[in-house]
């Protein structure tokens, strides 16, 4: 059998990504399952004038992680432990793994973070003082890449554009339908869920580029 062509295919990606100029590779960052609380549902959970704890900041301005975990229970099951992130919102989101929608019983749309129309509520949340059984906000996020308004002119791109981005290395490819997010309080990077990164090799030190 003849593999030349799939030996030239990787040639002219690592090719490619030498000729890209250093500053139109963008860093990723992997999330793992998360929830963000309003302040009533952390109350709910935590107890009357609650505050969260911050244990380190985030790479994006002003977010951070929590001490503060809960279990998500489902129809079918339950997953323990699930980090909040801080400050808290509007309204409480949770931001689970595909593969987690089997383990739950649930069926979570893709959607981006904040977007919380048609979502289902269809879990229960069970914090340290009480639970919450929520209406909406349960999501799986789609990936995308918060930058600045300044780089998206720069990558000749615009905020809500949906573009194609390559992610190099021996398991890399082409992710399509990439969401960008461009506003003056963004730090430069690429979110990939855990999933999503595992499957194309992608670590903290994989750059991509935006191939539109």
């Amino acid at each position: 059998m003849n593999h030349t062509g799939s030996h030239d295919e990787i040639l002219t990606a690592i090719l490619d990504v030498l000729r890209s100029p250093p500053e139109d590779r963008i860093p990723i960052g992997i999330s793992n399952r998360h929830i963000h609380l309003s302040q009533g549902d952390l109350e709910s959970l935590f107890g009357t004038g609650y505050t969260l704890t911050k244990t380190k900041d985030l790479s994006q301005p002003g977010q951070y992680a929590c001490k503060e975990t809960v279990t998500i229970c489902g129809p079918k099951g339950a997953i323990e432990k699930v980090r909040v992130l801080g400050p808290v919102r509007g309204k409480t989101q949770v931001e689970i793994l595909a593969s987690d929608c089997f383990r739950l019983g649930v069926d979570a749309p893709i959607k981006s973070s904040g977007d919380l129309t048609g979502t289902p509520g269809d879990v229960t949340l069970v914090g340290a003082k009480g639970s919450v059984r929520l209406q909406e906000g349960l999501m799986i996020a789609q990936r995308h890449i918060h930058m600045t308004c300044e780089d998206a002119k720069r990558l000749g791109v615009q905020d809500g554009q949906h573009v194609s981005i390559a992610v190099y290395g021996t398991r890399g490819g082409v992710l399509y339908d990439t969401l960008i997010r461009a506003n003056d309080d963004s730090v430069l990077e690429c979110h990939l869920d855990m999933e999503e990164a595992n499957a194309l090799g992608a670590d903290a030190s994989t750059t991509i580029e935006i191939k539109k």
